[in-house]
């Protein structure tokens, strides 16, 4: 067998393990995000993705729709949906624009401000306190790794 070949060999394995280390990882990051959801519906029947929506209308005063979409990672019809079961519940409003009747504005009402604020965390607690006792580089090159996978996971949109 030629060096090359051992070389190629080599490599491929090496691939091989480095694929089969970042889908257990992601495996078990999903594991994980799966048995907290559960816990959260505990809390107010809300799912993670209704609680991240509450969470950002929260910090904003108020949101379009499609600003609203791009800052939860959500297609419109997804997004769409999840907006449908919260005002059903009281927890947001959709009001039009006073100038542009054509834009309709997203805010929480006093209800769902008071279950957000008195939400649990999105993440495990244990994930948050694990990740607050690392130094603030790690905090910040974690965070930036999975910001970038998460770009180069999922669709060019």
């Amino acid at each position: 067998m030629s060096g090359k070949n051992i070389r190629s060999e080599t490599i491929e394995a090496a691939e091989g393990n480095l694929e089969l280390s970042l889908f257990q990882a992601l495996r078990r990051l999903q594991q994980d995000a799966e048995m907290h959801a559960k816990r959260l519906a505990r809390f107010g029947g809300l799912s993670p993705v209704q609680l991240m929506i509450l969470q950002v209308l929260a910090s904003e005063r108020q949101l379009t729709a499609s600003a609203l979409s791009k800052r939860v990672s959500l297609t419109p019809a997804t997004l769409s949906g999840q907006l449908d079961r919260l005002a059903e519940r009281g927890l947001l409003l959709r009001q039009r624009d006073d100038q542009d009747r054509r834009r309709q504005w997203l805010l929480l009402t006093d209800e769902g401000r008071a279950l957000q604020q008195q939400a649990p965390s999105l993440l495990p607690p244990e994930f948050v306190a694990r990740f607050s006792a690392l130094p603030e580089w790690e905090q910040h090159g974690i965070t930036a790794a999975l910001l970038r996978a998460a770009s180069i996971c999922g669709s060019e949109d």
